[in-house]
């Protein structure tokens, strides 16, 4: 989910102005980028909250430092799953254990969105671990540290104000933690497809990606959006595979979520 690029396509987005505020590569220039960065964030409508978790938001050197040290996914596909998953075998057992908590949920889920339980289970466990570790870095610092830094500005500038969005609609405390580019929640959306693909999987009225029921179900809404065929197949070759893609770029990923679900399903 974190490495991939979205159409973002809501009108918060097609609203708001050009970013007047200037990037930076250092912590020097944020408290002033966050000013200008404020003045535009209002005009696109950003509320109060929202201009408050902005106001106080600090630059994540974490942040920079994990940005700066990516590597890609370089690994073949046993390697990755032994580091990833341990072994097939045990990570279907435990996956199969999270869905045997609440069959009528994934049965709900597979029946609107057409996307089976195994590969929402694989995709939670491959994230984070089913839950067990979401992120160690304030959301609003975190996404509003990269939009601020001139590497990828343009790209996170968007998801930045739909994390102020979110602030303003309770969908995000303003100290929320989450992983270092700004991805939350059990599947780690990143905020801008949080708000466009995110529902309410657990009945209670609202959208929380920290609730694993909402977590799953928006998970199931994206692949759904991005083409997912009910019934049809999702191993490497069969019609479902490529919408993996959406979720991650990198082939072993999509191979080993693909993989895991197969062995779930067994």
């Amino acid at each position: 989910m974190r490495r991939f690029l979205t159409a973002l396509c809501l009108s918060l987005f097609a609203a708001a102005p050009a970013i007047s505020a200037t990037c930076g590569n250092t912590s020097s220039g944020f408290g002033a980028w966050k000013s200008a960065f404020a003045a535009e964030a209002q005009r696109a409508g950003i509320g109060q909250r929202g201009l408050q978790a902005l106001a106080a938001a600090s630059y994540s050197q974490k942040t920079i430092n994990a940005d700066r040290n990516q590597k890609g996914v370089k690994y073949a596909f046993n390697d990755f799953v032994r580091i990833r998953l341990g072994s097939l075998d045990a990570f279907a057992a435990s996956a199969r254990k999270r869905i045997a908590r609440n069959p009528a949920f994934f049965a709900a889920v597979e029946s609107r969105y057409g996307v089976p339980g195994s590969i929402l289970v694989s995709i939670h466990g491959m994230e984070t671990g089913f839950g067990r570790t979401m992120g160690s870095v304030p959301v609003v610092s975190s996404i509003l540290t990269v939009a601020y830094d001139c590497r990828r500005s343009d790209f996170f500038i968007p998801h930045a104000l739909a994390a102020l969005q979110m602030v303003d609609r309770g969908m995000l405390s303003p100290n929320q933690l989450g992983a270092f580019h700004g991805e939350l929640g059990h599947t780690q959306f990143l905020p801008g497809n949080a708000l466009r693909y995110g529902v309410d999987g657990s009945g209670d009225g609202r959208v929380d990606f920290y609730n694993e029921w909402d977590a799953l179900a928006s998970t199931a809404n994206f692949l759904r959006q991005k083409g997912w065929r009910a019934g049809a197949g999702f191993e490497p070759g069969q019609p479902n595979f490529p919408v993996l893609n959406e979720w991650n770029a990198a082939t072993v990923y999509q191979q080993a979520i693909a993989a895991a679900a197969a062995r779930i399903d067994r």
